[in-house]
């Protein structure tokens, strides 16, 4: 009788999309415990504000970087660890939600490099396009730009597998417009900010990238652009 181990009904997670999520969850964890007094002291309860100064993406810092030709490390963090600190629990939750489901789905696909040059690289494109196009004061902050660097992944495998059944390939751009049409309804009723040109910056990276990183990708974009 040979001993046979049953399938797991859940698929496990890219070791990647683990850390890249514990990154954004503990600081959490460390703001609502300190802001309850559990920890850390009486200056706990200011540990988010300090973060998102200390942390975040200033369009006036990079303008001031360009200008004087000076680009300090302190400041060039800034374009990575601003993915890792939010304004709030809700915030922090949207963002490591997308960043599991289509984490999962991008490692699987195309291999857990592609989560770290999506993930990071559309949190660097979508700080400098909100940097170099923006005058905005108000601090970028929060991981969705990286984020969407994944939803340009996760768009890219769609569109890949829709042309290989001859369906219409604009499907896979659904994803991309739900989220770009609940942020323009939301900013009818509340102020927003300008934080998504970040992300659709971060999209359009995620999905050039991709293209870039499966071979023959490109050939395929530009001979359907050809077709079109």
């Amino acid at each position: 009788m040979q001993d046979h181990k049953e399938a797991s009904p859940v698929n496990p997670l890219p070791p990647v999309v683990v850390v890249l999520f514990l990154a954004m969850a503990l600081p959490e964890v460390a703001f609502g415990l300190g802001a309850r007094g559990l920890i850390g002291g009486p200056e706990a309860v200011g540990w988010r504000l300090a973060a998102v100064q200390t942390y975040s993406f200033s369009g006036d810092i990079f303008d001031w970087m360009v200008a004087n030709g000076r680009w300090l490390p302190d400041h060039m963090i800034r374009f990575l660890s601003y993915s890792f600190v939010h304004v709030s629990f809700t915030s922090t939750l949207f963002a490591a939600v997308l960043l599991l489901a289509l984490g999962k789905l991008v490692g699987e696909v195309l291999g857990q490099m592609a989560v770290v040059v999506l993930f990071f690289g559309g949190a660097i494109f979508g700080a400098l396009i909100y940097g170099l196009l923006l005058n905005d004061p108000n601090w970028l902050v929060g991981g969705f730009p990286a984020v969407y660097g994944l939803i340009g992944g996760y768009s890219f495998v769609m569109w890949q597998s829709l042309g290989a059944r001859g369906e219409q390939q604009l499907r896979a751009f659904n994803l991309i417009a739900i989220l770009m049409g609940l942020q323009l309804v939301w900013g009818v009723f509340f102020d927003v900010g300008n934080g998504w040109v970040a992300d659709l910056a971060g999209f359009v990276f995620g999905f050039a990238a991709s293209a870039a990183l499966v071979p023959g990708g490109i050939a395929r974009v530009i001979a359907s652009m050809r077709r079109d």
